[in-house]
């Protein structure tokens, strides 16, 4: 079956340019014009991915994309006019997989469509048991993390792949260019920066009692190391 796309986006012209574009490249397409439409869209069908116009009327797009990463396990790709590198940081933070500025390039839009829907293609089956560190439960092939309360934290897809590469790789040094070597996904997406914002979110989630868990730490000049023992399964 095709993967299925849904457009939450606000203006009639670009929304009407996505639907035909996906559709040439053989995407089932679904619109939205708001909140409200992006609700029942995803109620009526799976959906496999979302492009998610940030500046809607009704609804923050960001508040949507928690909505949406909270409610289902599609990709999400924020569309936004907004540039700035703390915009993308609040986007990224909000639980979207990637983030696009407009205008942007449809081949550019394409290849990023393709990297967040193979990362979600490419799970394993069947289901492994989870990783385990700390009394921390990880399931990376659904993106899913469990504290040792047995909370659930939300990754995206760029954290689970991250995630994934620390446990693969505990109580080892790895630079920034050794992160972005190692860690799945579109390669041109990620950079040293990059590598920094991701490594500061997903520090973020592996908080607990108010207080920074040292299970990721900055080794100066070098990179990051993974510090708890990973039980792998058997």
């Amino acid at each position: 079956m095709p993967a299925r796309v849904l457009v939450v986006e606000d203006d009639h012209e670009i929304r009407a340019l996505l639907d035909r574009f996906l559709a040439g490249q053989g995407y089932a397409v679904s619109l939205a014009q708001d909140g409200a439409a992006m609700d029942e869209a995803l109620a009526a069908d799976r959906v496999d991915l979302v492009l998610l116009d940030v500046m809607l009327p009704d609804e923050s797009g960001l508040e949507l994309c928690r909505r949406v990463r909270a409610e289902t396990r599609a990709g999400i790709i924020m569309l936004t006019a907004l540039a700035e590198l703390p915009d993308k940081v609040v986007g990224l933070e909000s639980g979207a997989d990637d983030y696009i500025t407009k205008p942007f390039e449809l081949r550019e839009l394409a290849a990023r469509i393709r990297a967040v829907l193979r990362r979600r293609t490419e799970e394993p089956s069947p289901r492994p048991d989870p990783l385990r560190f700390n009394g921390w439960r990880f399931q990376p092939e659904r993106r899913l993390l469990y504290s040792p309360a047995n909370i659930r934290i939300a990754l995206t897809g760029a954290e689970a792949d991250l995630l994934l590469t620390f446990c693969r790789n505990p109580r080892r040094v790895l630079t920034r260019a050794h992160l972005i070597e190692l860690t799945r996904g579109a390669p041109d997406s990620l950079n040293e920066r990059a590598v920094d914002l991701l490594v500061s979110r997903l520090r973020r989630k592996l908080a607990g009692a108010g207080r920074q868990l040292e299970l990721i730490r900055t080794v100066r000049l070098d990179g990051y190391i993974f510090q708890p023992d990973v039980e792998s399964p058997r």
